[in-house]
Parts: structure tokens; sequence; C-alpha cells
């Protein structure tokens, strides 16, 4: 276990919450333990790699009509997604490897998708990311994240999975 300390864990939580709407943090809804609180929506990742290709093709074609429009047709983000536009919003990051996708578990990349950055975020937090509640079923939402995923490098990959087992 490490010895660092509370504010250390902290800052690297803060760094790593930026998802999806970018510069979230996610301390509101954690836990003290960092465990989702109950309740908290939760893909079914069993079945998702079960399905594999065709899953894929579908989060393909969900991509391109709701997430393309604003986090690029092949994942590159918007331009400047590290730096607040004049309205105050972080503009759409990207979801390729040089974003920080990545850097977070299925659960709260679904969690994100289904009911937008703003059920994470500090009350007051300013966001374009939309939830999709009502829009993508459970099942769509698991396969865009799965086309996602797929792009990735497969050193990436692996370290995305580790932490959604954590």
């Amino acid at each position: 276990m490490s010895k660092r300390p509370i504010g250390s864990k902290l800052a690297m939580v803060a760094l790593m919450a930026a998802a999806l709407g970018g510069g979230v943090f996610v301390m509101r809804t954690l836990t003290p333990s960092g465990a989702e609180p109950p309740g908290a929506e939760s893909p079914d990742t069993k079945n998702s790699a079960a399905e594999g290709p065709a899953l894929i093709a579908q989060g393909q074609g969900v991509y391109r009509q709701h997430c393309a429009s604003c986090h690029g047709r092949n994942l590159e983000g918007e331009p400047n997604w590290r730096r607040r536009k004049a309205n105050g919003k972080l503009p759409a990051p990207p979801h390729d490897a040089s974003g920080h996708t990545w850097h977070h578990s299925d659960k709260l990349l679904f969690r994100i998708v289904k009911r937008g950055t703003a059920a994470i975020a500090p009350a007051g937090y300013k966001t374009d990311m939309p939830g999709y509640a009502g829009v993508l079923t459970d099942r769509e939402i698991r396969a865009v994240l799965a086309f996602i995923k797929s792009r990735w490098p497969s050193d990436i990959q692996r370290r995305q999975a580790a932490m959604s087992r954590k």
C-alpha cells in the first residue's frame, strides 16, 4: 500500500478525473474507498467481450451518429481540448490514445455517456456533454465504448481493462 499523503492521492484522482467532458472531478460521486456509490450504472462487460466484432461494428455506427460531431470522426476531439472556451466549457476531448478516456474505468465511462458529465461533476460545472439515457440503449452505450476501445493500442487497452477490473 502506498504511503503517499492524502493530498497527493487526491491530486492524482483530480488529474485522472477528466473524462469525456474533460476537466471533471469525480470526487463528488466517489465514496471514501474510491468505489462507485450504490446503485450506479454498470456496463455488462461480460456480454460485451463475447459479442466482439458485432458490438464494435454497431458502436462505430452509434459513434458516427451521436459522438463524431463533437469528438471527431477519427476520435481526435476538438482542437485545444484542454483549454476552456470563452463560454467556460471545455472542448470535446479526443477518445483516441492521445486523450484521457482510457484513464477511466468502464463503469465511469458508461455512467458519463448515460447520464452526462454533469452527473459526475460538481454542482454548476458547465459542459456540452449530454446524457444519452432515453436516446441510446445500454447495449448501444456498451457498443460505442467497445468501438472507442477497439481503436486504442493494445497496451492501452490492457491498462484500461485492468483499471476496469478493480
